[in-house]
């Protein structure tokens, strides 16, 4: 009896991937606590609000029973999607995995930081050296978009940038491995080198985003200066962190 597979009849196969993930870093293990910041959240940015995956951080919490499933309620209460948990103790991580989360180690283990890239491995943190390397890599393609990113859509450019000539509306979403160039209003959430391209950067004609990555390295809009609101801007990874200044 042969006991080749056929390739036709293969339902999967597993591949390692970059995606990108908030974090949710909690310095309080009240649910209330937290539900109550959410929700000043929630009205202040609703879009970000749409389903986004996180990956819940408990590494500054020193709680070794820890009202997880409650946590993640609250959470989803206010349409966030808790999909892993990263740090904490033992009965942390055998909570997660009975709540049909994932359990990453946390960051003194040097496994990630800011944004987080999910695959089917434990979080993968793109190294200096590798981001460079990248980097230096020619560019593959450059995605051209024209009309106005809605709501809900998201447009992404896996082999290099993407220049959208329009907006980019408060709940859609572009994606770039290299930059990305908006010809218009950027309400959404960008991000930009998302395999880990340092030298990526985010260019736009009217600053009014929800969410801004590059490389993994992200602010949100509550973190962005007023003064630059409403402006043309440029963000770039600089010295560490994101650097968001008027362009031109």
């Amino acid at each position: 009896m042969s006991l080749n597979v056929d390739s036709a009849v293969v339902a999967f196969t597993f591949k390692g991937g970059m995606l990108p993930m908030t974090v949710m870093e909690l310095s309080s293990a009240d649910p209330e606590q937290i539900r109550q910041q959410l929700a000043g959240k929630f009205s202040q940015s609703p879009a970000f609000f749409q389903h986004t995956p996180v990956v819940l951080s408990v590494e500054k919490l020193d709680e070794p029973h820890l009202a997880l499933e409650r946590i993640c309620a609250v959470c989803r209460d206010h349409k966030l999607l808790p999909v892993a948990v990263r740090g904490g103790t033992e009965p942390v991580r055998q909570s997660s995995w009975a709540l049909g989360l994932g359990w990453f180690p946390p960051v003194a283990e040097g496994r990630a930081r800011g944004l987080e890239s999910v695959s089917n491995s434990p979080v993968q943190e793109v190294s200096r050296e590798e981001a460079v390397s990248e980097a230096e890599a020619p560019t593959l393609a450059t995605r051209l978009y024209r009309g106005t990113v809605r709501s809900g859509q998201q447009v992404s450019a896996s082999d290099g940038d993407l220049v959208v000539i329009g907006a980019v509306n408060a709940g859609a979403e572009v994606l770039a491995a290299g930059s990305i160039h908006v010809y218009g209003a950027l309400r959404g959430r960008a991000l930009a080198g998302i395999h880990g391209n340092i030298q990526a950067g985010i260019y736009c004609r009217e600053l009014e985003a929800e969410l801004l990555s590059v490389a993994g390295n992200y602010k949100r809009s509550e973190d962005i200066d007023a003064q630059l609101l409403g402006r043309p801007a440029e963000v770039h990874f600089t010295k560490e962190q994101l650097e968001i200044k008027p362009l031109g």
